[in-house]
């Protein structure tokens, strides 16, 4: 009988895979499908609806900025860019852009600052802090109509409160209508009161979301409550603050209800225009007056054209300190 030992064991043929059920395979690839497309359907509706109602009419605009255009006799004539050369010779257009930029400037910048650092008291332990960050957005929730009559009220040049306080302390009343900057500061003093409250709880929320353990190691460092401001909260809330910037430059250089209450109702702002923005201006040439549709509609392109220039200028100065900063 030959021994065994040292002989190889037998070798067993391997088992192949099982392979996995069909209805397992399917839902393995509707689970890869559900991850990779379903964002796209969820904002689909937006677009849709932005596409019919919002971006026909943009284009729309266009196509009637080429046009000769009058509302009353429903005439066009083809004209080109005449339009365009009409509107940047024309000195009360330069006037409204004036206007629309100084009061842009004027209520944008206090009002983000000011947001900022109301956030950040609200960002700290303090009695009654639910109450008072929702109290800071109740002028958001008001009617922009009634607060631009109030806000004219109080304005008023004979007898407003605001004269009236001046008044007390020897100050000779203002005209606020008369005077192009008094008007500025007014209706700026206006857009932030509504305003600046609902930047400071976006801010807010931005500054809740950094972790507590960079101030407790800055604060064993021996930093100050204000140098974290600086140092950590406003590097790290920066996106946020571009996205007020730039929201912020969209609907302030759109101006046209707070001026037009403030004005009384009057579309020309003022007697000599001191206060007319530019959407005042293109209503104006467009429903009033000579109804010069073309007008107004390459009047709008042009304010749209500015508004990409101030956000894209605003974009660039913020990624331009952040990376400066990094480095």
């Amino acid at each position: 009988m030959s021994s065994a030992v040292g002989a190889a064991p037998p070798r067993h043929a391997a088992t192949p895979p099982t392979p996995e059920p069909a209805h397992r395979q399917r839902s393995y690839r509707l689970g890869r499908w559900d991850i990779k497309y379903s964002p796209y359907l969820y904002i689909a509706p937006f677009f849709i609806l932005f596409g019919i109602f919002g971006l026909f009419p943009v284009l729309y605009t266009v196509y009637v900025s080429l046009f000769e255009y009058d509302l009353l006799s429903d005439t066009k004539e083809f004209i080109g860019l005449e339009n365009y050369r009409v509107v940047l010779a024309d000195t009360q257009f330069w006037n409204a852009a004036y206007n629309t930029v100084g009061m842009f400037v004027v209520s944008t910048v206090p009002q983000l600052v000011v947001a900022l650092m109301i956030a950040n008291l609200l960002n700290r332990q303090m009695r009654g802090r639910t109450l008072f960050r929702m109290g800071i957005v109740i002028p958001n929730i008001t009617s922009v109509a009634a607060v631009g009559i109030i806000f004219a009220l109080i304005f008023a040049d004979r007898y407003g409160l605001v004269n009236w306080l001046l008044g007390t302390v020897g100050i000779d009343p203002i005209a606020w209508r008369d005077n192009r900057y008094a008007s500025w500061f007014a209706i700026a003093f206006m857009v932030d009161w509504r305003w600046t409250g609902y930047n400071a709880l976006i801010y807010l929320g931005a500054m809740q979301a950094i972790p507590k353990d960079l101030y407790e190691s800055a604060a064993l460092d021996g930093a100050s409550t204000w140098r974290q401001f600086w140092k950590i909260t406003v590097p790290l809330i920066r996106p946020t603050i571009l996205f007020t910037i730039i929201i912020s430059t969209i609907g302030g250089l759109q101006l046209f209800t707070e001026p037009l209450m403030y004005g009384y109702g009057l579309i020309r702002g003022g007697a000599q225009n001191e206060f007319q923005t530019l959407a005042m201006y293109i209503y104006e040439r467009t429903f009033t007056g000579n109804f010069e549709y073309g007008s107004g509609a390459a009047m709008s392109w042009l304010l749209f054209l500015m508004i990409i220039i101030f956000a894209v200028i605003n974009f660039v100065l913020v990624r331009r300190s952040v990376k400066g900063e990094q480095k």
